[in-house]
């Protein structure tokens, strides 16, 4: 905190932070950014649909109790899995698995104990590929069942499969380009009227410079905090040319608020001495 006036006041304050996901998948983020005094922006660059074919999915979730492992690598996932067993009848084999469940990360974990899996894993740092070798021989000769996006890495399953896992992927949903996108927010970010944009995934990086272009994200990286969550998302941001990012530890609210407080302290102490950063 610094001291303003005599009062506490947070280096957040004032600061207005452009969120890139679901409002959903947000409201914790939201509620602790506004705590400190931020101005969280809703900006969904991401969303989400049905599969083309549930076929596969249906075939999989008619032997869900079969599977030695379901592993879950996001909130939509889970949601997606729990949508078409309820369509289908089949919520029952949740409650009634002998699977052992798998999740990423603690917002994904809490999701599945809420729609009625029991998580017996919980990656310690927050990306597929991370739980694949979190895991590693615990997986040899087990059977996994692995929903996911059309658009999510390839490398998991593979990974998983070295390990000596027999493995169900499944596409469980579709990730898409948002419809009606508020012209307005995003004339603020690229006007510079904006302190701090958060990214959560590649996908709303590739959506976000399919709207700007590439040498404008590149350039708004002088002006504003431009923050990836979790490493798979910094590499694509690198990979665009931005080289002055804030990377959040993990993918929790704790890492993210974590990050901002620590960039906007240097900042205003590098102010307060009378240089002021580009």
């Amino acid at each position: 905190m610094d001291r303003i006036g005599g009062t506490s006041e947070s280096v957040l304050s004032g600061k207005r932070v452009v969120i890139t996901r679901a409002a959903r998948q947000s409201v914790e983020l939201v509620e602790n950014l506004g705590k400190l005094g931020a101005i969280p922006i809703l900006l969904p660059l991401v969303a989400f649909s049905a599969p083309e074919d549930f076929g596969p999915m249906d075939a999989a979730l008619d032997r869900l109790e079969e599977f030695d492992w379901i592993i879950f690598t996001s909130e939509n996932a889970v949601r997606a899995v729990v949508k078409r067993a309820e369509v289908r009848g089949n919520l029952r084999n949740v409650a009634g698995r002998r699977s052992r469940a798998a999740a990423v990360g603690p917002t994904t974990a809490t999701a599945a104990e809420r729609a009625g899996f029991f998580v017996d894993y919980q990656a310690e740092t927050h990306s597929g590929a991370a739980l694949a070798n979190e895991l590693g021989e615990k997986l040899r000769d087990q059977t996994v069942f692995l929903p996911r996006s059309d658009r999510a890495n390839p490398d998991l399953p593979q990974l998983l499969r070295n390990y000596g896992a027999e493995v169900t992927e499944v596409i469980a949903y579709r990730t898409v380009t948002p419809v009606n996108l508020d012209e307005q927010k995003i004339a603020a970010i690229v006007n510079g009227e904006v302190e701090a944009i958060l990214f959560f995934s590649p996908t709303a990086v590739e959506h976000f410079v399919g709207i700007v272009g590439t040498e404008k994200l590149r350039d708004l990286q002088h002006h504003l905090a431009i923050t990836a969550v979790g490493p798979i998302t910094a590499n694509a941001l690198r990979q665009s040319g931005v080289d002055a990012l804030l990377v959040a530890e993990d993918t929790t609210t704790h890492a993210v608020t974590a990050i901002l407080n620590q960039h906007f302290a240097a900042t205003s102490k590098v102010s307060a001495v009378g240089v002021v950063p580009e």
